[in-house]
């Protein structure tokens, strides 16, 4: 089991120097990755699904991981997951792949279809077709990240005639991560992702999960130059070492522990206990 921390751009991790000191008292603890989350505005006020009170602060990711980059050197850099469909795909996968560079090839990038019609609408992005335009816009990225001379011809995106330099430092790419626990979400994850990730998802959700992915393993063909789908789960805050086990057995590879606290003094004492607890507890 590998273990990440999630969180590190919004609330108190907005202000540079905590985020940073947890960055490096992750690595020197010895986690694996840290993962931001992405809201580009929430709804005020608060209504269902949404998930912060719209005063929460949350940076953007890509220009967290580029600042977190420069305090650390070895652990890895994850989107938790970024929105696709409100976004420029072109202009994303440069900002990503400068990530890339800038970490020397620590990227994870996690993407979903997203959930808040008001975020959208704010945005002047169409919410109904966000599935496909997730998918169109995936394979966009990866025809920039990829291809000598780029092209793509799809229904949302298409370029021809252009270049973006410089490509990532992983090849092919930045393992992709596709975020979600709808039916679709599934076959994404298969049809073009290194994993799937699940967040805030107890023993029980992953399960359903999990059961959701063999399903849609049935109904779509994986690509086999894909590999194995890594599966990597954001728990509850309850989550306790003796889940480990449980998690595991459900075939994740990843748990991305949530930070919650309200000062930097409290997350630094998370990451400590959570070192102590997940990272060094007996096997």
């Amino acid at each position: 089991m590998k273990f990440g921390l999630f969180g590190i751009n919004f609330g108190p991790c907005a202000n540079p120097q905590t985020a940073a000191k947890l960055a490096r008292a992750a690595e020197a603890a010895g986690f694996e990755s840290l993962w931001t989350g992405e809201h580009v505005v929430l709804p005020d006020p608060r209504v269902p699904p949404s998930p912060l009170p719209p005063q929460t602060p949350m940076l953007d990711p890509a220009v967290a991981l580029a600042f977190v980059a420069a305090a650390t050197t070895r652990i890895r850099l994850a989107t938790g997951i970024i929105i696709l469909p409100q976004r420029n795909p072109v202009v994303l996968a440069k900002e990503l792949a400068s990530v890339d560079v800038l970490s020397e090839g620590r990227l994870l990038f996690g993407v979903g279809a997203g959930y808040l019609e008001p975020e959208f609408a704010a945005l002047g992005a169409p919410f109904a077709d966000r599935g496909a335009r997730c998918d169109e816009y995936l394979d966009a990225i990866v025809a920039l990240w990829t291809q000598p001379q780029p092209r793509f011809a799809g229904r949302y995106a298409a370029f021809s005639g252009i270049d973006a330099q410089p490509r990532p430092v992983q090849r092919p790419h930045p393992p992709i991560h596709v975020g979600g626990q709808s039916a679709g979400a599934y076959r994404r994850a298969l049809r073009r992702g290194n994993g799937w990730y699940g967040f805030a998802l107890d023993l029980a959700a992953t399960r359903r999960c999990v059961d959701g992915l063999a399903q849609a393993r049935s109904q779509v063909e994986r690509p086999a130059g894909l590999g194995r789908l890594e599966i990597s789960v954001t728990p509850p805050p309850s989550v306790t070492p003796d889940d480990v086990a449980g998690y595991a057995e459900l075939g994740v590879d990843r748990l991305a522990l949530m930070l919650l606290g309200r000062s930097e003094s409290e997350l630094l004492a998370q990451v400590e206990r959570a070192a102590h607890d997940f990272l060094n507890a007996p096997t």
